[in-house]
């Protein structure tokens, strides 16, 4: 079968090639995949992963063969993938834990662009109540954030996104942010909760704004530039403030069942700014790393 498999050479981070049909186990589930959506962490940082592997994490497509243990949905249901490895196949060995049941009235493409977009915001924005409190996303013209404002509003939220150009800034606000931001000088907000994407420098200009008892919670690095802080900005008094790292890579199934949930009631839509065939993958790539992808890439598997 075709897959995307991990490629460090210059050509890369991913090319086709043609792999083992894979063999479920008696606790894995067969799903033949129809859309994959790519993530700006997997491609940029692909030297994390051995060369020839398949690659990807997210797709959605329909189980050909059900997990023989009786576990897991049965054949013919349409479903998303969300942090499963090996997922950019054709066909992919599954455990039923990473699986979510698509709705009727959702589209698979839609289903797609969930997994790490989806999930990870999801994870941090339940940490804590949110109602009436002012929440900060950086980087939220990405997959992350689109997912991100558009949770932290359903909870109650006072949202504050933050873009790297006025040009990034485009319906942010449609998805219920507050304000939207292109530099936090002179925000005048002190923030309860803070979801970065983006690291470097901005983590301590973050960290300025934070109110007492607030969190930043680190979910991406994609400046990839180190965070410096001035003498003296991590001393305070008062409710002490804190910097939470994100690694959660437990199984996804029950948060991709609950956000397919909201996006079947019409309460969360599926940032799916670039929309293709996975044989221009090479070109989605670029433009991904080029910025100019408004949310999830999300390419068709033919």
């Amino acid at each position: 079968m075709r897959a995307l498999v991990v490629d460090h050479s210059e050509s890369g981070p991913v090319r086709f090639a043609d792999v083992d049909e894979p063999v479920p186990s008696t606790a894995e589930a067969l799903v033949e995949i129809r859309h994959i959506g790519l993530n700006f962490g997997e491609l940029q940082y692909v030297d994390q992963w051995p060369a020839g592997a398949v690659h990807g994490h997210d797709a959605a497509g329909v189980v050909v063969r059900a997990a023989s243990d009786g576990s897991g949905p049965p054949a013919g249901t349409r479903v998303a993938v969300g942090m499963a490895p090996h997922a950019w196949a054709e066909r992919v060995a599954v455990s039923p834990a990473s699986l979510g049941t698509v709705p009727e009235g959702v589209d698979l493409a839609d289903a797609a662009a969930l997994g790490i977009a989806g999930v990870t915001p999801f994870r941090v924005l339940r940490t804590r109540s949110l109602l009436a409190r002012d929440v900060l996303i950086t980087g939220a013209s990405g997959g992350v954030g689109h997912f991100a404002v558009q949770l932290a509003a359903l909870a109650g939220a006072r949202v504050t996104a933050l873009v790297g150009s006025p040009e990034r800034a485009g319906g942010l606000r449609e998805l219920g942010a507050d304000k939207v931001l292109t530099d936090l000088a002179g925000a005048g907000d002190r923030f309860d909760l803070v979801l970065d994407t983006v690291g470097g420098p901005l983590v301590a200009q973050a960290w300025s704004c934070l109110a007492e008892g607030g969190t930043i919670h680190l979910v991406g690095y994609s400046s990839g530039q180190e965070t410096a802080f001035p003498p003296g900005t991590l001393f305070g008094f008062g409710e002490p403030r804190s910097i939470a790292t994100y690694g959660d890579m437990t199984p996804t199934g029950g948060e991709l069942t609950d956000l397919l949930g909201l996006m079947a009631a019409g309460r969360l839509a599926a940032p799916v700014g670039l929309r293709g065939d996975w044989q221009g993958v090479g070109d989605a790539v670029r433009a991904l790393f080029a910025r100019k992808v408004h949310g999830k890439v999300v390419l068709d598997v033919t």
